[in-house]
């Protein structure tokens, strides 16, 4: 993503590559301004009802056409929970509330770069979830037959969200 910087954001010159601080950096040779390449926080929800998740057939790259877990970037002002709501509204139509964080992992992605995607475990009245903004499908699928993801690490998130559900029942 390095590439993606061309310009300065304060003085408008042309950007070098720099070696600083351990790492290699867009700098300004001009006003010395460094950009930082930070990941962009997403989020994602597991919502888990009688064995069944539900996911949502994705309208745009990346891995438009296949199945996901509703999922999306985190907008300003927001905090995680409050966009883990906003999402699962927009895409799926359920009303949800999150519950639980399981994970919170990075991934290079080909068309945002570097991503954090907080994911949780989220509770909802179970209902039909109607496909939004930029999902073609919302379903409810059986955990034991998924159907192929556009992310591998939606499986292991609803891997990771099923155990826990298990143990907090086991507990119970």
């Amino acid at each position: 993503m390095l590439n993606h910087y061309r310009y300065c954001s304060r003085c408008g010159e042309r950007l070098a590559q720099k070696h600083l601080e351990g790492r290699l950096r867009p700098v300004c040779l001009s006003c010395g301004h460094v950009v930082y390449l930070n990941p962009l926080p997403a989020v994602a929800a597991v919502l888990l009802k009688n064995g069944r998740v539900l996911l949502v057939r994705r309208g745009v790259d990346p891995g438009a056409g296949f199945w996901a877990l509703p999922s999306g970037f985190m907008e300003q002002g927001e905090t995680p929970e409050s966009a883990l709501h906003r999402e699962v509204q927009e895409e799926t139509g359920v009303d949800c509330t999150a519950a639980k964080l399981i994970s919170a992992t990075t991934h290079d992605d080909s068309v945002f770069g570097h991503v954090l995607v907080l994911a949780y475990t989220a509770s909802c009245k179970f209902s039909n979830a109607l496909a939004g903004d930029d999902a073609l499908e919302a379903h409810w699928f059986e955990t034991s037959h998924l159907p192929k993801l556009a992310f591998d690490s939606h499986l292991e998130i609803i891997r990771q969200a099923e155990l826990i559900h298990s143990l907090d029942h086991e507990i119970l």
